[in-house]
């Protein structure tokens, strides 16, 4: 949909792209799935301005973004609080609010989590490649011009009626996920797990790591106890696809989490994280601590199911109001 002129690029910040929930199905040729590290931020921050859950947002890293507003927009903030301003004052997320010629907003600090959502009534217009408007940084397609946001960019927003009945809508709290600086994070083992010694695995549940600045949307490098390998096995394994969660054990003994940007891997990989978990990785920064707690898989459909209920209920609701 052609779109009109409503956001200027003060400031870039750290690191912010274009992502919508990813392109999927395309691995045989290479090409990650890219999207939103944090997909249920992303599809709240859609939900509570009206749009698709699929449509395209800004996934904003750590701080630094510094945008003005050049028409009105109804827009929502999610995910991780990067102390987000409005002309200077506190802007409240998890909430929509309407923005009027001249606003700025501002994400000033980290609070928790590393990276937030910044959703417009409308979506972003930026062109759909492959079935996704996502960028892509590895491959440097899709978003704006596959690249992260410059100082002085310009984005337009499809023009759609403004959604005014849904201003200060906000996600039920007791739903909002808070981001601590130790995450336990639910596993299912495998599908390498008897690579590892009982010791080794043992090692795996209960120790406590730390990320590494070695951190960003390909995955999340830990350092702590080194998880033992059994002795008849290799190190690596033939190359074979990934998914976001995955747990790698390379070759030091030291768990790397995956996210959205890989597409296959050689390394034996210990356990995945379930699928309501991949938020909290998502919002891991250097200095935050890791332990992890297997699960059944019949739990984690538990909790998958859970959340997607919350999600459609709350859809429902945003409907109708």
């Amino acid at each position: 949909m052609e779109g009109i002129v409503t956001f200027e690029v003060l400031e870039p910040g750290i690191l912010t792209t274009v992502q919508d929930l990813g392109r999927y199905g395309l691995a045989q040729f290479g090409v990650p799935p890219s999207g939103a590290s944090d997909s249920f931020s992303l599809r709240a921050a859609n939900l509570l301005v009206g749009n698709p859950e699929n449509e395209a947002c800004l996934e904003i890293t750590i701080m630094g973004l510094k945008l003005r507003a050049l028409r009105e927009a109804v827009i929502s903030i999610t995910g991780g609080d990067l102390s987000p301003l409005l002309n200077g004052d506190s802007l409240e997320m998890w909430k929509t609010h309407l923005l009027v010629v001249g606003d700025v907003i501002t994400f000033k600090a980290l609070r928790s989590g590393c990276r937030a959502y910044l959703a417009f009534a409308g979506g972003i217009s930026v062109p759909v490649v492959m079935g996704s408007r996502s960028t892509c940084l590895p491959g440097r397609f899709g978003g704006l011009d596959g690249r992260p946001l410059r100082r002085g960019d310009r984005l337009s927003v499809p023009d759609v009626p403004m959604p005014m009945n849904r201003l200060g809508f906000r996600f039920p709290d007791e739903w909002v996920p808070r981001f601590k600086k130790e995450a336990c994070l639910k596993v299912i083992p495998g599908p390498q797990n008897l690579h590892f010694t009982e010791g080794g695995f043992q090692t795996f549940s209960s120790a406590v790591y730390r990320v590494t600045p070695q951190c960003d949307r390909t995955g999340v490098r830990l350092d702590g106890p080194k998880i033992e390998r059994r002795p008849d096995v290799e190190e690596s394994i033939i190359s074979e696809g990934l998914v976001p969660g995955a747990i790698q054990v390379p070759g030091d003994g030291k768990p790397i989490v995956i996210l959205t940007e890989v597409v296959t891997g050689g390394y034996t990989k210990i356990a995945t994280v379930i699928s309501t978990d991949l938020t909290k990785v998502a919002q891991l920064k250097p200095g935050d601590r890791v332990r992890f707690e297997s699960v059944s898989i019949e739990e984690a459909h538990h909790l998958l199911r859970e959340q997607e209920e919350r999600l459609r209920g709350f859809a429902s609701s945003v409907h109708q109001g």
